[in-house]
């Protein structure tokens, strides 16, 4: 049971569109997508530990257009933040201030640095408050007719290609074997690379869904068997996209 002295550690989702000052058509509008209840929130908080500063000011900015940005207190948690570097972060929630914690895109916690700060939080009895708000991966599986019910997660598959495509027919094994989707991602400067070997790779009739942009204006979301994707023509560079795979 958490400390009542304790501030509380609130996951706050953000949107899942790029922030490119001159990209517009790949924003979405944060409240199109994010509950009020995460506005209120943010207009209370002062305390950030964010994956990206300048994504996070920017964010915070577009929900709470008043909110004085020279109050705001941001700590850095990405691939080159050290672990002992944790304990500070969120040390103002042992001294009884609460802190929200951000992801660059989608929900924090998940596919993201930010698991590893929870993980201390509960270790210290600080409570934690997940906020409802968009995830990629469960937009992607709940648009794409596929298992709900039992499905993987698989992160970053291999860049090497002979690795890559073991990889590939592993998950397609394991979606056979076991009525289970396969979920991954690729860096979104590959995509297209990504698609190609798995439609050189998998089976003419396994299922592949492609769910790009989601919650944009440009989403694209399609689920097809392999022998039909390679009539389609799409192009995924540099779009945040999610591939799931099921063989029947």
């Amino acid at each position: 049971m958490a400390n009542h002295s304790t501030g509380k550690l609130y996951l706050i989702p953000t949107t899942l569109g790029v922030a490119g000052d001159n990209d517009t058509a790949r924003q979405s509008e944060p409240m199109d997508v994010l509950p009020h209840s995460v506005k209120r929130i943010v207009e209370l908080l002062d305390i950030y530990i964010v994956e990206n500063e300048k994504t996070a000011r920017k964010f915070i900015k577009s929900i709470v257009p008043d909110k004085i940005q020279a109050k705001l207190q941001l700590s850095a948690l990405n691939k080159h933040t050290q672990t002992s570097e944790h304990t500070e972060m969120i040390k103002p929630c042992l001294e009884g201030k609460d802190i929200g914690l951000m992801s660059d895109a989608g929900c924090p916690g998940v596919a993201d640095p930010g698991a590893a700060i929870v993980k201390l939080a509960h270790e210290k009895g600080i409570q934690v408050i997940p906020m409802v708000g968009p995830s990629s991966i469960l937009l992607a599986m709940m648009a794409s007719g596929m298992n709900g019910q039992s499905f993987t997660f698989n992160g970053y598959l291999p860049i090497d290609k002979s690795e890559k495509k073991s990889a590939v027919k592993q998950l397609e094994k394991l979606s056979a074997d076991k009525n289970q989707s396969q979920l991954f991602i690729e860096t979104p400067y590959r995509n297209n690379k990504m698609l190609e070997d798995l439609l050189q790779t998998l089976h003419s009739e396994t299922h592949l869904c492609i769910a790009a942009d989601i919650t944009l204006p440009t989403e694209f979301i399609k689920t097809h068997q392999i022998k039909d994707w390679k009539k389609v023509k799409v192009d995924l560079q540099n779009r945040p996209a999610i591939f799931i795979i099921h063989k029947m």
